[in-house]
C-alpha cells in the first residue's frame, strides 16, 4: 500500500457535483492528525470544514484557495507514515503512482485493479495499475514533463493510453501552500506544452469556447500549468495579466474592471443555489402580495419589558422574535398556511420548520428551526439567536437549510419599509417584516406619534385563496397590535 494517499473532494450535500476551496487550515509539511480540520470548502448550500481522513503529513496540496474544484477530484496528500523517512524522488521515466482513496481491501479477479485473464491487470483507460508505476503517452515530439517542469524524454510508450489534456500528478511533487509562500509571478507567454498542445479539461475547453478564448494565450495556474475555470474567467474579463490575477469574487474588495470598464463575477456556490431556486419558484408558483400597515407601539413596549426581566437579561430579544410568535401561533388559526404544493394533492404540515432568511458575506441563505410550533417563547429566541450566529459564521449546515415549509425575511433591518418577497421552492408563503419608524398614527381618536410597520405576505396562489390569505395576514397583524391580549386570547 503507498504511503501517500490522495483526499478526493467528498460530496457534501445532496448531489453537489462541486466545492470551492475558500481557507486552508493546514500547509504543505504540517502533520495532522485523525479527523482534524484540513481545508473549508464552500458548495451550494453552505460552508463546511473537511477532517483528515488519515493522520499523517500533508505532502501536496492541489488547488489554491478560491478554486472550484469538483466532486471526486484529488483536494490534498497525506504521508501516512512519515517517521518511514523521506519519500523517494520519482525517477525521469516514470512517475511515483498515488493511492488515491478509499482502495482499501483486496479486488477481485476482473475488476478495475485487480488480475486480468492472460496476467494482466484491469485497469481504467488513464490509470495505471494500483501497484505499478504511472506512465504517460509521449507527445508526439516532446518528453514528458518531470515534477519539476523539464521535458524528460520516454523510454517506451506507456502500456496504457492517457489523454493528452489531463495532466499527471506526482506523489512527491508538493504544490506550494498559498500560506506559505508567495506564488510566482505569471508570465505573459503561451500555456501551452510542447508540441503545441494545451493542458486543460475537457469542461475547461468548453467553458473557453463559449466565452470565445484563445487557451494557447493562457498561463495556467493548476497543477502542472493547466489552464482553470478561473484562468479562463480572467481571461474574458480582461484582467488576465503578467501578475498573479485579483479576486474576482467583488467580496470584500474594490471591483477589479477590465479595459471594457466592466467586470465579470462567477456565479458560483451559494449565490447560484439561490438563483437557480428563484428563477424557479417565480416561474412555477403564481405570486400574490398583499401589505399590512400595524401600529406595532405595544410590541415595543412588551419587549422593553421583557428585557428587564432578571431570566431575560442574556438573551437577544427583538422585534423579530414576535413575528415569528405571530406567524406560529396564526399558522394554528390556519393551517393550510403551512402547506406545499405536490401537483396531484396539496401537503398541508403540522410541524412548521420555521425558515429565517439571512444575509451572509456569500450570499443569501435560509436556515431553518425545525418544528418552530412546539418552542415556547424563550426557546424560540435561543433558537433564533443560534441560527443567526451560526449564518454569520458561514458554518450553517445543509441540513438546516432543508425542509422548511414558511419563512420570513426581515428588510427591515435594513431601513427599508416592506417588499414583495419571492417564495423558496415548496414552500406556499413568506413574509417580509419592515423597518419600525415612528409616524403620525390616529390612535383613540387623536393623531399621535406611534411605531409602525409594514408587511408583506407573498403565496402561492394555487394553495393559498385571497380570503386565506388575507385572515392569515390580518392575524398576524392583530398579534403584533397588542400581543400580550394576542397570547391571553390565542394560547
Amino acid at each position: 500500500m503507498s504511503r501517500v494517499r490522495e483526499f478526493p473532494l467528498p460530496d457534501l450535500g445532496e448531489g453537489l457535483t462541486e466545492g470551492e476551496i475558500l481557507k486552508w487550515l493546514v500547509a504543505v509539511g504540517d502533520i495532522v492528525e485523525l479527523n482534524q480540520p484540513v481545508v473549508e470548502v464552500e458548495t451550494a448550500k453552505a460552508a463546511v470544514e473537511i477532517p483528515a481522513k488519515w493522520a499523517g503529513k500533508i505532502t501536496a496540496i492541489f488547488h489554491d484557495e478560491g478554486t472550484v474544484v469538483d466532486v471526486g477530484s484529488p483536494i490534498f496528500a497525506v504521508d501516512t507514515d512519515p517517521g518511514a523517512g523521506d519519500l523517494p524522488e520519482p525517477s525521469a521515466a516514470s512517475l511515483a503512482a498515488v493511492e488515491i482513496a478509499p482502495a482499501e481491501g483486496a479486488v477481485e479477479p476482473g475488476l478495475i485493479g485487480g488480475p486480468a485473464p492472460g496476467g494482466r491487470t484491469a485497469v481504467l483507460v488513464g490509470y495505471g495499475p494500483r501497484t505499478g508505476a504511472a506512465k504517460r503517452r509521449p507527445r508526439k515530439g516532446a518528453g514528458v514533463p518531470a515534477s519539476n517542469g523539464v521535458p524528460v524524454a520516454a523510454s517506451a510508450p506507456a502500456p496504457v493510453a492517457t489523454p493528452a489534456p489531463e495532466p499527471v500528478r506526482p506523489a512527491a511533487a508538493e504544490p506550494v501552500h498559498p500560506a506559505a509562500a508567495a506564488p510566482a509571478p505569471r508570465t505573459g507567454g503561451s500555456a501551452a506544452a510542447p508540441g503545441g498542445l494545451v493542458l486543460a479539461k475537457p469542461p475547461v475547453r468548453k467553458l473557453a469556447k463559449d466565452l470565445g478564448v484563445d487557451l494557447r494565450t493562457l498561463t495556467g495556474s493548476g497543477p502542472l500549468g493547466s489552464i482553470t475555470r478561473d484562468d479562463v474567467h480572467l481571461a474574458a474579463a480582461g484582467t488576465a495579466t503578467a501578475a498573479e490575477p485579483a479576486s474576482a469574487t467583488g467580496t470584500g474588495t474594490a471591483p477589479a474592471f477590465g479595459p471594457d470598464r466592466e467586470q465579470r463575477i462567477p456565479v458560483k456556490g451559494v449565490r447560484k443555489l439561490t438563483a437557480q431556486n428563484m428563477a424557479a419558484s417565480a416561474f412555477t408558483a403564481p405570486h400574490v402580495t398583499e401589505f399590512l400597515t400595524v401600529d406595532v407601539t405595544r410590541s415595543v413596549k412588551a419587549l422593553d419589558r421583557l428585557r428587564k426581566r432578571r431570566e431575560w437579561q442574556d438573551v437577544r430579544v427583538s422585534p423579530l422574535l414576535l413575528v415569528a410568535k405571530a406567524v406560529l401561533l396564526a399558522v394554528g388559526r390556519h393551517p393550510m398556511v403551512n402547506s406545499t404544493w405536490a401537483g396531484e394533492e396539496i401537503v398541508v404540515k403540522e410541524y412548521v420548520n420555521l425558515g429565517i432568511a439571512a444575509a451572509t458575506e456569500r450570499g443569501l441563505i435560509v436556515p431553518n428551526i425545525k418544528d418552530a410550533g412546539r418552542l415556547s417563547l424563550r426557546e424560540l429566541a435561543d433558537a433564533m439567536t443560534a441560527l443567526v450566529q451560526t449564518a454569520k459564521a458561514g458554518k450553517t449546515a445543509p441540513a438546516d437549510m432543508s425542509g422548511g415549509t414558511l419563512t420570513i425575511t426581515n428588510v427591515g433591518v435594513f431601513g427599508v419599509d416592506t417588499g414583495t418577497p419571492i417564495l423558496p421552492p415548496g414552500e406556499s408563503a413568506i413574509l417580509a417584516f419592515g423597518a419600525i419608524r415612528e409616524m403620525p398614527w390616529v390612535h383613540k381618536g387623536r393623531i399621535k406619534v406611534r411605531r409602525v410597520t409594514t408587511l408583506g405576505l407573498s403565496f402561492d396562489h394555487r394553495i393559498i385563496d385571497g380570503e386565506l390569505g388575507s385572515k392569515f395576514l390580518r392575524d398576524v397583524g392583530d398579534f403584533l397590535a397588542d400581543p400580550e391580549a394576542a397570547l391571553l386570547g390565542w394560547t
